[in-house]
């Protein structure tokens, strides 16, 4: 019997593929996991959407007590449903790796993430992009320096910086993530960025300004990302920020 991965797109229950859709309403048992990603609908929608009942699985369901999942699999189809696309995250592959050393069948349909949007939302050549990084809440009031150091690795080698934001215990914002950010910086941050909202909905926003302009810009509910602009940008990325982004014509003084 299969395990099959299913991304479920970018925003809510429409994005999910003909092949997804197949997947789930042919399924045993269907899972649902919203600590890597979230979308703009309920658990309730989906499954009166996609006419099954889905069970919510928690972190550990994934981490610690996947063999369960995996065990189910050998005499049940098994569906797990994730936001963006299924294989981002490594706790994802991390299953599929334990499940195909036991002999249990697994399949992997993909689906939109922001890694993959985010080129078209910002008009960023993909091929730029750097190292991603999280920004994570503070763990007993210290504030990770590894967003920063990503940032400082990939200005090293003239790439852009994908910031994803921490989800728990809530979807952090852009203003939060600038206010963190803010006291580790050592000057790296005195540079361009985009804020990025609710990719892949009607109402999607980016606004690319200075990192600590963002702040100032009113992205309104999450999800939020940030791109921290490469040390140089392409004439046709500074004219699609231009356009669509709102970037100040100072930005030009980047174009390369």
């Amino acid at each position: 019997m299969p395990l099959t991965f299913v991304g479920l797109g970018l925003c809510d229950e429409r994005d999910i593929t003909l092949k997804g859709l197949e997947a789930v309403r042919n399924a045993d048992r269907v899972y649902v996991e919203f600590y890597t990603s979230r979308l703009s609908t309920s658990l309730e929608t989906l499954e009166r959407t996609f006419g099954r009942e889905i069970e919510l699985l928690e972190r550990r369901h994934l981490e610690e007590e996947s063999a369960k999942l995996i065990d189910e699999a050998r005499e049940r189809v098994v569906v797990v449903l994730v936001p963006g696309d299924p294989m981002i995250a490594t706790t994802h592959s991390s299953v599929v790796f334990e499940a195909k050393k036991k002999g249990v069948e697994v399949r992997i349909i993909h689906n939109a993430s922001i890694v993959s949007a985010i080129a078209g939302v910002t008009g960023l050549h993909i091929y730029r992009f750097g190292k991603i990084a999280t920004v994570s809440y503070p763990y007993r009031n210290t504030v990770s320096r590894t967003p920063l150091d990503v940032i400082k690795q990939n200005l090293s080698i003239n790439a852009h910086t994908l910031l994803l934001l921490d989800l728990n215990p809530e979807p952090m914002t852009i203003e939060y993530a600038v206010e963190l950010l803010e006291r580790i910086d050592d000057g790296t941050l005195d540079h361009f960025a985009v804020g990025v909202a609710r990719v892949g909905s009607d109402d999607s926003l980016a606004v690319c300004d200075k990192f600590y302009r963002l702040r100032d810009h009113d992205f309104g509910k999450p999800l939020h990302s940030i791109v921290v602009l490469a040390r140089t940008i392409h004439i046709t990325e500074y004219e699609f920020l231009r356009e669509f982004a709102n970037a100040p014509a100072s930005l030009e003084s980047l174009v390369e």
